[in-house]
């Protein structure tokens, strides 16, 4: 009889399971999405993602401290405005709403703060830019990005990440942000960003619905893989710090094949509904959340990804820090 291989020798117990994990999670992973809206004492929870909040400034504080108490590092803001018009013209103003939260963040805390760069929240028709023709007009669009981007900065933001997928915008931003003294601002790329079907949460949270038409001549095809590292190498070559991988959950061969050919830091966004998902058949007793949250993080840190955007960072950090 031939010897049995015995793999179960490396998992007989607790001690021996951790000193040969392969993966770990650390809350240092995790970047917490907040949205912020005008007013103050507003706590809105989003109807289609359970225990998240749009937020006014006061509230953003109170949000970013527990946050910062859990041992989280990291914040990214989206913005939510009175007012939108056909330009977008709240995306950059300094006294904008993101501007705003950003300034009071950094006054109550030390988190290290990120903004995202996109049309989308601010303009009447939802789309991520100017509109000619019925279609986002790419090369008048990243002039209104780079503005917002140096916006940000201006206000003490720590990195801007553009989510708009508009070509060449990276190289747009950064030339703003030298030329304007913020060279040392970095930038996060959404270099990666797919067509998806699991953002209705999102819009629903930041009022981002298309009025006309979809996002699909800008943002990516789910069925194409080689041009995720398109997308990457030209981002990265217009000068982005790190790449970000958007959904993650559908999409861990593609953060495999970014963090295997890229030098520099991937990030995975854990979007909206992925966590509807969890949360609507956690809901129902079909699943036990807290693991499937636990499970669902680490596929994503064992495809690659060095940072993970996830509004589950609350949730994971109380876990970890068990």
């Amino acid at each position: 009889m031939f010897p049995i291989t015995r793999s179960r020798r490396l998992r007989s117990s607790k001690n021996i399971r951790s000193m040969v994990k392969e993966t770990t999670l650390s809350v240092n992973d995790f970047i917490y999405p907040l949205f912020v809206c005008e007013g103050k004492s507003i706590r809105h929870e989003v109807p289609s993602m359970p225990g998240i909040y749009n937020l006014s400034v006061d509230e953003v504080i109170k949000e970013a401290k527990e946050a910062e108490n859990l041992g989280i590092k990291s914040v990214i803001l989206f913005g939510i405005p009175d007012h939108k018009d056909e330009e977008g013209s709240g995306a950059y103003g300094s006294e904008g709403i993101v501007q705003k939260a950003i300034k009071a963040i950094k006054d109550y805390t030390d988190l290290y703060v990120i903004t995202d760069v996109c049309m989308c929240e601010y303009t009447s028709h939802g789309h991520c830019g100017h509109i000619i023709n019925g279609d986002v007009d790419n090369d008048s669009t990243l002039n209104m990005l780079a503005r917002e981007a140096l916006s940000h900065a201006e206000a003490g933001a720590d990195m801007v990440a553009p989510s708009d997928m508009m070509d060449g915008r990276v190289a747009a931003i950064r030339t703003m942000l030298d030329d304007n003294g913020f060279e040392n601002i970095p930038i996060m790329s959404y270099a990666v960003k797919y067509a998806s079907g699991y953002y209705g949460p999102f819009r629903d949270a930041a009022d981002s619905t298309p009025a006309f038409g979809s996002r699909k001549t800008y943002q990516m095809d789910p069925a194409n893989r080689r041009e995720a590292l398109k997308e990457a190498f030209q981002d990265i070559e217009e000068g982005a710090d790190i790449i970000m991988v958007k959904p993650a959950l559908a999409y861990l061969d593609i953060i495999r094949d970014v963090k295997d050919s890229c030098v520099v830091p991937v990030a995975s966004y854990n979007v909206s509904g992925e966590y509807a998902m969890i949360k609507a058949a956690a809901k129902n007793g079909w699943i036990d959340e807290e693991k499937v949250v636990m499970e669902t993080l680490l596929s994503m840190k064992r495809a690659g990804s060095d940072l993970i955007i996830t509004y589950f960072a609350k949730d994971a950090a109380k876990k970890l820090n068990k």
